[in-house]
């Protein structure tokens, strides 16, 4: 009899659990984005929450929390109730912070669920009109004629943005000073402005400064041109093969979050990446969606976190 009520115990549990998955979501969700209104990451991780909203019949929320290379939003998640309803919109300084901070509120591989990559596309090599340069190597040049003078901008220490300036310094043996901002919109403004001479901007931020005039184009991150700007050679093609970025864009949960609404939220976004009009909008802004499955972004993620290491004690940088 004592086995008997034990199994009815277990049925009724994973029952249960089917039945919540099945509900879920039942009430709005907040989405935390771990940067700016206007970056990449806000960009994409906005889109795909309309189109949430849209499958789910329940708001998704968009929240901005900002600060110290997107970990504000992190550990705001991390000790969030783990029911589904807090998720998390970081890019790949989520993977880098680890590399970074050495004292950061939560641990990245365990205190996360990875629940779905996004998408992701390549920075632009963004300058102000002001400065003269015309090339990739008009900008080196000027970097190894003044080294330690050039100040580079990033959307904050650990940001995407600021891990492909050192992946670029490695690359080029440049000497340029970092200066990091809030987020994109800012560093952008102040590249325009000609307060600092460059930024690693996302493609889907920078276009319409580029494509307005208002910057200056002179590689772009990714193994090869972006078919958004055909014109702007790649860094590999400019006297550095091998050279390749790709800023990305994941979505998080919780650690405790019940296997069953992860696999929910992984199938619902995936589809959501797959509908035509999120595919067409996210490709229109050189974004590619992403389309991995739960145990293929967790094998993801924990590359990725070993590559930014390595790249970061390559560039000298020690967690602080």
């Amino acid at each position: 009899m004592g086995f008997l009520k034990w199994a009815v115990a277990v049925l009724a549990a994973v029952f249960s659990a089917a039945a919540a998955a099945q509900a879920y979501p039942s009430k709005p969700v907040r989405l935390v984005i771990a940067f700016t209104p206007g970056s990449s990451t806000d960009i994409i991780g906005r889109v795909v929450a309309a189109k949430l909203q849209e499958m789910w019949g329940q708001p998704v929320v968009p929240e901005n929390r900002v600060g110290a290379g997107g970990s504000v939003g992190s550990a705001m998640v991390a000790k969030a109730d783990p029911d589904g309803y807090t998720l998390l919109a970081n890019s790949s300084a989520h993977a880098a912070n680890p590399g970074i901070y050495a004292n950061l509120p939560y641990d990245t591989l365990k205190d996360f669920v990875n629940l779905a990559l996004l998408g992701g596309g390549p920075n632009v090599l963004m300058v102000g009109n002001g400065v003269g340069w015309k090339s990739m190597k008009d900008f080196v040049d000027a970097a190894r004629a003044n080294p330690g003078k050039l100040n580079f901008s990033s959307a904050g220490v650990g940001s995407g943005t600021h891990f492909n300036l050192e992946k670029l310094k490695i690359a080029t043996g440049i000497d340029v000073t970092h200066v990091p901002y809030k987020g994109t919109p800012e560093a952008i403004a102040d590249t325009i402005a000609g307060r600092v001479c460059c930024y690693w901007a996302p493609l889907n931020a920078a276009l319409p400064h580029v494509n307005g005039g208002k910057a200056l184009a002179l590689a772009v991150s990714s193994a090869k041109r972006s078919a958004l700007l055909p014109n702007v050679p790649a860094v590999a093609e400019q006297g550095y093969p091998g050279f390749d970025y790709t800023l990305w864009v994941g979505l998080w949960g919780p650690a405790a979050l019940p296997a069953d609404i992860a696999a929910k939220i992984n199938k619902d976004v995936l589809a959501a990446l797959a509908s035509p009009e999120v595919r067409a909008r996210l490709t229109k802004l050189g974004t590619e969606p992403g389309n991995l499955t739960l145990a293929e972004f967790s094998a993801f993620v924990r590359k990725e976190i070993d590559d930014t290491q390595r790249i970061l004690k390559a560039a000298g940088i020690k967690p602080q």
